[in-house]
């Protein structure tokens, strides 16, 4: 047999549209018969600045547009459409670059493809580092990387670094990207199944799909952009895969395969797994069609003896930009400037949403819940407390202290949040939901405790959730996952820390919310939205 050598992930064109940044940091010099690109460090600095924040503030004009075709689609139900309309006009309030999309403004990922011709004399991952930290030192983004001190003590960095940055070779004299500010909710929602050849076939990868679909839930914010990777040589290859190709970034692969191994699309397996989808009923996060805008499907050569699968998610914050370095300067892919456009002349019609008074007694708040079945649509007036994962847990050791819940986590709801940095002269830096989940095993306690009486977040929750509000009375309501800019313009009228100020974006707070948006998910009679689809 001869040697045959095949680049692993084939990508056919790259059709992305780019800005010119600028023409300054390259020039290209000889050395021998090579021309070699120098590029000054600078440019990387300004590269990953420009990068992360564009993708903060604005989203590519393929995902908006899809969020459109949902509004025009008569199949969509209201609630996909009342999902869709706030996205896009999430967008449309994000995009002046005031308030992030979304208030996890994430974890900052580099990807890069670097030519052999190019050089810089760096050491490249520290200037990009640097241009990411100067964007989330001068935009009003949150930190939420957590560094470890000792095996169990954490802190904040301050600065949201470290970033994760993958440096890859290359033929060539041009520098290749790809940025991504991946949110906690989406990148947990990343699954990976050590399978075998028994999973190969028409009958097994089907039933497989409509199981592990499940998995996903709401908590990542739907609709996604989903990746199911099949293969790989090892199970770290299979997941870079789909994170890749959850980003876009394997969309011009081939569509078939070949003895020398290349990774394909299989587009018969998109459209079947986009089907699957539709029918799981789950819709853009309350019920309907849009539980994904669509699917890729990546098939990879693979050990014998192993079948790793990889599932996961772009989120509604799908932040994913381009950029690359070439002789004729520093581009960055160009998002959507004027996501308005992509707004009807007028909201989809909905039933009119139930008022709720958050200011009166929590035993009259549980009571008019208690009236309405889930699945009910709600508008929030009042004082709720935010308290997330630290707060949660610093609550639990007073209680197992023997000490009393605080009062405030009684008398008022709690909304799992965690806001970003408050522009100049507004109440709020963008201040959308977390995911409910993680704080699953505090509900049962502090119920019993009369607190968490009423929860707002978004995401399923567990059976012992359902179980705790049944024989406690509680409420679990669920908020939209994604528009956190118009939350903070429209919705949010005052911001107090009241507790463990230390921590940060993690400090317990006192917010006043004005129709402010919510479902009746989980109630006391311990009914389930999701347990019910």
């Amino acid at each position: 047999m001869d040697f045959i050598y095949q680049d692993p992930y084939p990508i056919l064109k790259d059709d992305t549209q780019y800005r010119k940044i600028t023409s300054d940091y390259v020039k290209v010099e000889k050395l021998g018969d090579r021309e070699i690109l120098t590029v000054d460090p600078k440019g990387l600095e300004l590269l990953s600045q420009e990068a992360m924040k564009d993708v903060s503030f604005m989203l590519r004009t393929s995902h908006l547009e899809k969020l459109r075709a949902i509004l025009d689609d008569p199949e969509a139900t209201d609630n996909d459409r009342f999902v869709a309309y706030n996205l896009l006009q999430n967008a449309a309030v994000a995009v002046d670059g005031e308030l992030p999309s979304c208030q996890d403004t994430g974890t900052a990922i580099v990807m890069a493809k670097k030519g052999e011709n190019v050089y810089t004399g760096v050491d490249d991952a520290e200037w990009l580092s640097k241009g990411i930290f100067n964007t989330y030192q001068e935009r009003n983004l949150r930190y939420s990387q957590i560094v470890p001190i000792s095996m169990f003590e954490e802190k904040n960095s301050g600065s949201n670094l470290p970033a994760q940055i993958d440096i890859y070779a290359k033929k060539g004299a041009s520098y290749e990207f790809l940025f991504l500010a991946k949110g906690g909710g989406s990148a947990n929602k990343t699954y990976l199944y050590q399978q075998t050849k028994s999973l190969l076939n028409e009958k097994s990868m089907d039933a497989f799909i409509r199981a592990k679909i499940m998995d996903l839930g709401t908590s990542a914010c739907p609709p996604y952009h989903l990746a199911l990777v099949i293969g790989g040589t090892s199970a770290e290859a299979n997941l870079a895969a789909v994170k890749k190709a959850s980003a876009g970034y394997f969309d011009n692969l081939p569509t078939t395969g070949n003895m020398a191994g290349q990774a394909f699309r299989d587009l018969e397996w998109e459209k079947r797994v986009q089907q699957i989808c539709q029918e799981s009923a789950i819709g853009a996060q309350f019920g309907g069609k849009y539980f994904t805008h669509d699917v890729r499907v990546i098939r990879l050569p693979r050990h014998a003896a192993s079948c790793p699968v990889g599932l996961g998610v772009s989120c509604s914050a799908d932040r994913n930009i381009k950029g690359k370095i070439t002789k004729d300067g520093i581009f960055v892919e160009q998002l959507e400037v004027n996501p308005k456009r992509l707004l009807p002349e007028t909201p989809p019609h909905l039933e009119e949403a139930v008022e709720i008074d958050l200011n009166q007694p929590m035993a009259d708040i549980l009571k008019k819940l208690s009236q309405y079945p889930i699945k009910t649509r709600l508008k929030l007036n009042g004082t709720l407390i935010v308290a997330r994962d630290i707060a949660h847990a610093k609550i639990k050791e007073l209680l197992d202290a023997g000490k009393p819940m605080p009062e405030y986590f009684k008398n008022h709801p709690v909304y799992y949040a965690g806001p970003a940095k408050t522009p100049d002269g507004m109440p709020s830096g963008s201040f959308g939901p977390t995911t409910a989940g993680r704080m699953d095993v505090y509900v049962e306690e502090f119920q019993k405790n009369g607190g968490s009486m009423v929860m707002l977040a978004k995401g399923n929750r567990t059976k012992d959730v359902m179980n705790a509000c049944k024989t406690y009375g509680g409420f679990y309501l669920g908020s939209i996952g994604g528009p956190a800019a118009i939350l903070a313009q429209d919705n949010i009228l005052k911001v107090e820390v009241v507790d463990f100020e230390e921590l940060g974006m993690e400090a317990v707070r006192k917010i006043t919310v004005k129709d402010f948006p919510a479902f009746i998910i989980t109630d006391d009679k311990g009914n389930d939205f999701f347990e019910n689809l």
